[in-house]
């Protein structure tokens, strides 16, 4: 489920509204506009679960570095448990290093920045998690961050994305 649809820079012929959803992501990726978007992913949760959201594990892709996730996730993630009265997982998943963005990945032929995810494994083994990533182009790190969750036996009820790559008009 996602709610925007983001337009990369070099699309080119996008209108007023795709430009105005591309810097909704661009404000959120920075810390701001967290509280618009946590009212949007609550609205979703609550119609989505219903009662059961209070039993559902809020939990984020973590962003390239630890700075960048504190900075996009730490507040957004309160405000959504606060919102829904979900479990909010932020504090049990801890980012060292950084990486390169998604999207700068492919602009060079080597990566020399690593990062590294450090999971409370104990606190998401038989829990429902609900994740949340701000785009999603192919799906790549939502699937591995599921995967990894799972594999410590919680269960992955799927996936909400502020935004989705689009690249035709």
């Amino acid at each position: 489920m996602f709610f925007l649809k983001y337009y990369p820079v070099r699309i080119k012929n996008v209108r007023e509204q795709q430009k105005a959803d591309r810097q909704t992501v661009w404000n959120f990726k920075d810390g701001k506009e967290f509280e618009q978007v946590a009212r949007m992913t609550a609205g979703y949760m609550s119609v989505r679960f219903g009662k059961r959201t209070n039993e559902i594990v809020f939990s984020c892709v973590p962003a390239s570095s630890a700075d960048k996730n504190e900075l996009r996730y730490k507040n957004f993630s309160e405000k959504v448990c606060e919102l829904t009265g979900a479990i909010n997982g932020y504090n049990h998943v801890k980012v060292s290093g950084k990486r390169d963005s998604i999207h700068k990945r492919y602009v060079r032929d080597n990566v020399n920045n690593v990062q590294t995810i450090d999971f409370d494994e104990h606190f998401f083994k038989g829990k429902r998690i609900v994740i949340f990533d701000d785009v999603i182009t192919r799906g790549v790190s939502y699937g591995n961050y599921a995967n990894r969750l799972e594999q410590f036996g919680a269960d992955v009820l799927g996936g909400i994305f502020l935004a989705k790559t689009a690249y035709k008009v």
